[in-house]
């Protein structure tokens, strides 16, 4: 389960490295949009580090929410 948040948290990391000095972990509200779809959609990837739920989530975006997908946008996603 700590893995989860962990990822979770650092979903919303942008991949650049000024993005990354500038926040490490995305908000309680963040945190809350993408959890759903990062169990539903992306559960088999979690123990496989951040930047690969992230890319779960990109390749899943059609059928990701709309709350998670904004918070991708908002970081650059």
């Amino acid at each position: 389960m700590y893995k989860f948040f962990l990822a979770v948290s650092l979903l919303s990391i942008s991949v650049s490295t000024g993005a990354l000095a500038q926040q490490r972990s995305g908000t309680a509200d963040e945190q809350a949009a993408c959890s759903r779809d990062v169990q539903r959609y992306c559960r088999a990837v979690i123990d496989q580090g951040d930047f690969t739920i992230l890319a779960c989530l990109q390749q899943n975006r059609p059928k990701i929410s709309k709350a998670c997908d904004l918070v991708l946008k908002n970081h650059g996603q």
